[in-house]
Parts: C-alpha cells; sequence; structure tokens
C-alpha cells in the first residue's frame, strides 16, 4: 500500500470518527490526531485536504475545542494557505473559510458559551450550526430507502458528483442527510441526484412556524439539471478502499471505546508519516 493511500485510509478514518460529537474532545486531546489533521492540510492530494478539512470542521462542532483549534501551531496558517491556494477547488475553499471564521471567533463567545459547551458535545449536532456564511445553506433531507452502508454509499456517490455540495453527513439512525451546499444551487438538484439510485427517494425537512418539522417531497416534474463537479475527486469505492477490512470503520462511529484504540494507530501513522 502507498504512502498516499494510507494518509488517505487514516484520515477518512479520523473523519468518520469526528463525525461522533461523543469522540471529538478526545480527537483534539490526542498528542498526534490533531497535528496529524494539520500536515493533512498542506497534502498535495486534494481528496485528502478536502477530508481532512471535513474532520476539522467536525471537531470545531465542539465549542470547547476551538480555542485549543485555534492555538495549535499551524492550524491557522495551514487554513489560510487552502483558502489562497490557486489550486484549491472552491468547494474546498469555502469550507476552510468557514473554519477559519469560527475559529478565529473562538474566545469571544466562551463566558456566555461556557455553560453550553459540555451539552454541545454530546448532543447529536447537525454538521453545521446555523453558519452567517451568506454564500453557503444547510438542507436537510429524509431519504426512503436509507437502510444500510450500502445504500449510504449510493448516496455518497450521488452527492459528491453534485457541483455546489460542500459537506454532508448522514444520521442513519433516521434517515437522513445534513447537505452543506452553495448558496445558489437548489435543493431540487439534492433530490433529484438522490431519486436517480432508483432506490432511494428523498424529501426535504423543513421547520414549521411553531418550531416542528414538516417533510416536504420534491416534485416529480421539477427535475432540475445538476452540475457534476469535477474538482474534487471520487472516495474510494467501497471495494477499493483499504479501510473496508478494518470491520467497517464508518459503521464503528459512536463507539468511543473502539474510536480511542484506533486513534492511538492513528497517531502512530501519523509519526511515522512527518513527511509525505
Amino acid at each position: 500500500m502507498s504512502a498516499e493511500m494510507d494518509a488517505l485510509t487514516v484520515v477518512n478514518q479520523l473523519r468518520d470518527l469526528a463525525a461522533d460529537p461523543l469522540n471529538r474532545r478526545a480527537i483534539v486531546e490526542d498528542q498526534g490526531c490533531l497535528p496529524g489533521l494539520i500536515l493533512f492540510l498542506d497534502h498535495p492530494n486534494p481528496q485528502i485536504v478536502y477530508s481532512a478539512l471535513l474532520a476539522v470542521r467536525y471537531l470545531a462542532e465542539c465549542r470547547a475545542n476551538r480555542e485549543k483549534m485555534k492555538g495549535e501551531l499551524g492550524m491557522m496558517l495551514s487554513l489560510q494557505n487552502v483558502m489562497q491556494k490557486s489550486t484549491s477547488p472552491g468547494e474546498t475553499k469555502l469550507l476552510a473559510s468557514e473554519i477559519y471564521e469560527i475559529l478565529q471567533s473562538a474566545g469571544k463567545e466562551e463566558a456566555e458559551q461556557a455553560e453550553a459547551a459540555a451539552a454541545s458535545c454530546q448532543r447529536k449536532a447537525h454538521f453545521f450550526l446555523g453558519s452567517n456564511n451568506k454564500r453557503a445553506k444547510t438542507v436537510v433531507l429524509h431519504i426512503d430507502g436509507l437502510d444500510d452502508p450500502t445504500r449510504r454509499s449510493l448516496c455518497e456517490e450521488a452527492l459528491l458528483k453534485i457541483r455546489g455540495v460542500i459537506s454532508f453527513t448522514f444520521q442513519m439512525a433516521v434517515k437522513r442527510c445534513v447537505v452543506r451546499i452553495r448558496s445558489d444551487l437548489k435543493a431540487e438538484a439534492l433530490g433529484t441526484a438522490i431519486n436517480s439510485t432508483k432506490v432511494m427517494t428523498a424529501q426535504q425537512v423543513v421547520k414549521t412556524e411553531d418550531g416542528g418539522e414538516r417533510m416536504v417531497p420534491f416534485q416529480e416534474d421539477s427535475a432540475v439539471l445538476v452540475e457534476e463537479n469535477t474538482d474534487i475527486p471520487d472516495y474510494l469505492p467501497e471495494e477499493e478502499s483499504p479501510s473496508q477490512e478494518q470491520d467497517k470503520a464508518v459503521t464503528r462511529v459512536g463507539s468511543i471505546t473502539d474510536g480511542m484504540g484506533w486513534l492511538s494507530t492513528a497517531a502512530n501513522f501519523l509519526t511515522r508519516s512527518f513527511y509525505w
């Protein structure tokens, strides 16, 4: 297995572990994982950089992590480099910019949010907490047929092909997907992409005036032309991914016990792979 393939495996596993709110504090406190993610931000492979940004964005979801992340050597500089690099895809720059803004404001709200910090880490959170970035918006989908890892992979492939999708996370237990997209992308494009799998159908979850939720189906005749994303490489298919043999790490997200054992392995890899 090549060094680049090893790096891709590690960053994808870190991303999946960071998706669970229960793991976020431990990852940031680990001596090797956060510095390793910063190294990944400077990797020449854009797929590895994007996956590392997703992991960092998950970690920044926990307010108690932000001060340490902001002060970690190289974090803010690496985010700036990604934002300014001419070869960075648009969605990658936008995601780096959002993370930079969140970390830059760390400490300013610390006093009023101190009591809520612990709850923030434990909460089953959406991937983005109401960012004020007007260039992006969050869409919540309820996906009928999202029943197993195979269907999830199909859904990932469909969403990754859409130009304008910044990031997404799944809530398999309730068959939902929270998608962060550019403000000029219509939600119907997501529905069209999911419906194109022929085995899943999507509805948009919207808030009602009384604070509840309702599901709005996408009209059958409202299919929109989906512009394919060619900037960001596709993730490795499950059958080609070296992480497949590790008991499908994606399904293990949520287990803090399993996750901590793997963090040790990741930290050792990052130490050995300081140079690409």
